[in-house]
């Protein structure tokens, strides 16, 4: 689950609300081609983790945060999932091809009642096109960056490997479809760069895609390149949801291979940036991988802190933007794209949120079309401020990379404040 800079992890782990495992009752679930987890009748945004605690401590650590999908690798991995409330993906090696094997896999946890998603093989366009690893450890690639470069050789390579890679997978899926009564789908996570011609050759048969990036670093911080690479696999999906892999760890954790020598995690404000850029930019769906390499208990603490937060928004997260909603921008430039905005409402109560992804302009942002919320206060969460709607318009100041999240009642905070004030 890591590709920036085209390097590649292949350790694998999992994660995991006491309000979920009331809600979800253990039940069978599925998701849908919407990207959304189906349960019993009731509608959940995913928010997973690729770490499984071995303690059942922090499995309900994890639950209690409000995480609702966990990467399992048995059936016993889903019986304790689904004690503790929640849901599962099965990770599968789709690129082998309908093997005794694979049959074998899917029938022994097919009537799983936790179980919710197929994954196919993690990057694997990027695996066989730019992944470093091509060089530094396989020597497929005789210098380094020959796949950026073109070389006639990499370029080889790649067509090889997708011939036999991808009528493969097809062959898989058209196994798993036959065996899976439930009909649950089937996602594919790429990293950011995966070549888009080769994504769309096995996207047909798949029904969620997206891609990780991890973009906090000792020199650089860009979290803004979430809502780009949102945007970019939304492009490339054709339509398909998206699904985006965050970053839980800080890179020096991950080992001398990817050279970093100092600690660098996301703060609080970075990881609650990162995680409203991709939905403000599509994404139906958010997880987090490199929890399990984290050695500082303030930062997994922060990523709980965020997830609580999510998680009380469920309603939001699910609903439809509300149409007909303006936004014009001031500030000392022309306006930019850079502002995004969603409004939603979920029974009698309405959502307002607006993200800044410029990271040097301040914008005054003005929003018309809210006729639903005359004369209402809005409430921003997690902070003292309070303003109203007048005419249907509204007026907010937004620094840069700032995220406010307007509200009609303070109800859709999360009770869970510990970690929210974590910067290192």
């Amino acid at each position: 689950m890591i590709a920036l800079g085209g390097a590649k992890s292949h350790l694998v782990f999992i994660a995991g609300t006491a309000f979920l495992a009331t809600l979800l009752g253990g039940g069978n679930a599925s998701c849908e081609t919407d990207g959304l987890l189906h349960v019993q009748g009731k509608v959940l945004f995913p928010i997973g983790f690729y770490e499984m605690p071995t303690e059942e401590a922090g499995l309900k650590r994890m639950a209690e945060a409000g995480v609702n999908l966990l990467r399992c690798g048995s059936r016993a991995d889903l019986d304790r999932v689904q004690a503790a409330g929640m849901y599962g993906w099965l990770p599968l090696d789709l690129e082998k091809g309908a093997t005794d094997d694979l049959r074998s896999k899917v029938e022994s946890v097919a009537d799983h009642g936790a179980l919710a998603v197929w994954e196919g093989p993690d990057e694997v366009v990027w695996n066989f096109t730019g992944a470093s690893r091509l060089f530094r450890v396989l020597t497929v690639h005789k210098e380094p960056g020959e796949w950026k470069s073109q070389t006639p050789e990499a370029v080889n390579y790649a067509k090889e490997q997708a011939a036999r890679i991808i009528p493969n997978m097809r062959a898989a899926v058209e196994m798993i479809r036959s065996i899976d009564k439930q009909g649950r789908p089937v996602w594919i996570n790429e990293a950011r760069g995966s070549h888009a011609d080769y994504v769309r050759q096995y996207l047909g048969y798949v029904d969620i895609t997206g891609c990780d990036l991890y973009p906090v670093k000792e020199t650089k911080r860009d979290v803004a390149d979430i809502g780009a690479a949102t945007r970019q696999w939304k492009g490339i999906g054709a339509g398909k949801p998206v699904w985006m892999v965050l970053q839980a760890f800080s890179w020096d954790e991950l080992g001398d291979y990817f050279g970093a020598k100092s600690t660098a995690y996301p703060t609080f404000a970075e990881s609650r940036f990162m995680a409203y850029d991709a939905i403000a930019n599509g994404a139906s769906g958010i997880l987090y991988w490199g929890s399990s390499h984290m050695k500082s208990d303030a930062c997994r603490q922060s990523i709980y802190a965020l997830v609580s937060e999510l998680n009380r928004l469920q309603p939001f997260l699910i609903a439809p933007d509300v149409q007909g909603i303006r936004t014009s921008l001031k500030a000392g430039g022309p306006a930019s794209d850079a502002v995004k905005t969603i409004v939603r409402k979920a029974d009698e109560d309405w959502i307002v949120l607006l993200l800044n992804e410029d990271g040097k302009a301040p914008f005054d942002v003005a929003i018309e079309g809210l006729s639903g919320l005359n004369g209402k206060s809005l409430h921003c969460l997690y902070t003292s401020e309070t303003i109203s709607v007048s005419e249907g318009n509204l007026a907010v100041h937004l620094d840069p990379l700032e995220v406010k999240l307007y509200s009609t009642d303070r109800k859709w905070e999360s009770p869970l404040r510990e970690g929210r004030d974590f910067i290192r």
